[in-house]
C-alpha cells in the first residue's frame, strides 16, 4: 500500500562514502526488502555549486510522490535537501553518518588514487585533476573545491533537522542505537574495510602538527558541524539512559 494512504514513516539517509556505508546499507535492505531504494546518481561533488543546487532544488520540486510513496527506506550520496519538501507530504525521518573531518579528508585522498579509473565516464573532472597531477595530500585538503564537504553536502539542510546521524567513530554502539529506536531490532554491526574506517596508513596522524592545523582552520565550519552532532549524540546518550 502507498505511503500516501497509510501514511507511514519513510526514511531518507544520506550516507558517506567510507564511512561504514556497506554495513549500514546491508542492515536497511535486510530490513526493507523490496521497499529499499538506492539514490547514487547525484555525483553532489562533479558539479559546481549553482547547478548542483539548481539539480537538487528541481529534482525535489519535481519528485514524483506516487513513485516514491511506496518506498520505505531511499539510501545514497545525495544532497538531502533533494528530499526535504517530501517531509511535507509523508512521515519521513533522515538520517546521515559523519566521521571526523580530518580522518574523513585523509580516506577520502587515499580513496581516490586507489579507485581511480581513467575510462570511466563516472569521474568527475576534479578526480582527474587531483590523480593526474599528483596531488600532494597537503594540496587535496587545503583545495577550495573539497573544503567544508560536509556543508557542502548539507547545503539547504538544518542539521538539526535530522532525527538521527550516527557517528563512525562509534559505529557499533550507534548502529545498535538505530537498529532498535528506528528499526524495532537490533542488528549486529557487519565485518567492516578496516582500511576504511581508519583510514590509509596513519589516517589523520598523515598530517603533520602544523599542517593539521591549518587545515582544521580551513575545514573550521565542517569541523563546528562535527562538533555539534557530537554534542547531539550525547544529548541523545543521556535521554536513552
Amino acid at each position: 500500500t502507498p505511503l500516501t494512504c497509510r501514511r507511514q514513516r519513510q526514511m531518507c539517509i544520506r550516507d558517506r562514502p567510507k564511512t561504514a556505508g556497506l554495513s549500514f546499507r546491508a542492515a536497511l535492505e535486510e530490513c526493507y526488502g523490496e521497499r529499499f531504494a538506492y539514490d547514487y546518481g547525484d555525483y553532489p561533488l562533479a558539479q559546481a555549486p549553482a547547478e548542483r543546487h539548481r539539480r537538487a532544488l528541481q529534482a525535489a520540486l519535481e519528485l514524483p510522490l506516487p513513485e516514491v510513496g511506496g518506498t520505505g527506506c531511499i539510501h545514497g550520496h545525495f544532497l538531502p535537501v533533494k528530499y526535504l519538501l517530501l517531509a511535507d507530504r509523508l512521515d519521513c525521518r533522515f538520517v546521515t553518518w559523519m566521521r571526523e573531518p580530518m580522518a574523513r579528508l585523509v580516506s577520502h585522498y587515499h580513496y581516490w588514487f586507489r579507485t581511480y579509473d581513467p575510462e570511466s565516464d563516472l569521474t568527475s573532472p576534479l578526480h582527474r585533476r587531483v590523480v593526474e597531477e599528483a596531488w600532494s595530500l597537503e594540496t587535496f585538503c587545503l583545495s577550495p573545491e573539497l573544503r567544508n564537504v560536509y556543508c557542502q553536502y548539507l547545503w539547504g539542510f538544518p542539521v538539526h533537522r535530522f532525527d538521527f546521524i550516527g557517528i563512525t567513530e562509534f559505529y557499533e554502539e550507534d548502529l545498535r542505537y538505530f537498529s532498535t529506536a528506528y528499526l524495532g531490532r537490533e542488528f549486529e554491526p557487519r565485518q567492516l574495510n578496516q582500511r576504511d574506517v581508519a583510514g590509509e596508513a596513519g589516517g589523520a596522524d598523515e598530517l603533520e602538527a602544523g599542517t593539521r592545523a591549518e587545515v582544521e582552520q580551513f575545514h573550521a565550519a565542517d569541523m563546528a558541524l562535527y562538533k555539534t552532532a557530537l554534542d547531539m549524540r550525547a544529548a541523545r546518550m543521556v535521554e536513552d539512559k
